[in-house]
């Protein structure tokens, strides 16, 4: 079996590779500039496709047994389970406000800022959240049946980002990734 704990750290780096690159297009446009529109829906895209739909349903049955193991956990770890859907819903809202500049309609930079400020701060805190507090704790505490229930409890999806094969849509933002993490 894998390492699951080293597993859903890689996955927090990548996905903090993924925000780092939507801050420095966020800064360009508060700058006035015209940023990588196309880029930007990519990350949030694949960040609510894959994420949402594997990695944090998959944290979800972790946290649950991690509660279990260790009440003193619960308020932290419900939090955690609620900020899934902030993220997902902020996530969503910014999503939207792209496909609008897309589509050439009108939008304004303090609806697309605040947009991209709220999902950044929740998504950027949630991990580090994780990082210091339940990654540990869930390396101590959980056994090789709970990773088994994790795993099985959602079905793995081809990462089409940082997988094997990297779908069609993502070239350009995995070329990206790719020049951004030999600068780093």
């Amino acid at each position: 079996m894998i390492d699951q704990v080293a597993a859903w750290h890689q996955e927090h780096v990548r996905f903090s590779q993924l925000l780092d690159l939507l801050d420095k297009e966020v800064a360009v446009f508060h700058e006035g500039g015209e940023p990588n529109y196309e880029l930007m829906r990519d990350i949030v895209f694949y960040l609510r496709h894959y994420s949402d739909r594997f990695h944090h349903p998959r944290e979800d049955v972790a946290f649950a047994r991690l509660a279990e193991r260790d009440p003193d956990l619960r308020v932290a770890i419900n939090r955690l389970v609620q900020e899934h859907q902030v993220i997902a819903v902020a996530g969503e809202e910014l999503l939207h406000r792209l496909d609008d500049i897309e589509a050439n309609a009108v939008v304004s930079r303090k609806a697309v800022e605040s947009a991209a400020a709220t999902y950044l701060v929740y998504y950027r805190h949630h991990i580090a959240t994780e990082e210091k507090d339940v990654l540990p704790r869930a390396e101590k505490l959980l056994t090789r049946e709970d990773w088994k229930a994790v795993a099985s409890a959602v079905p793995n999806g081809a990462d089409p980002l940082f997988g094997d094969k990297v779908e069609a849509r993502y070239d350009e933002l995995r070329r990206q990734v790719m020049r951004e993490g030999r600068e780093a």
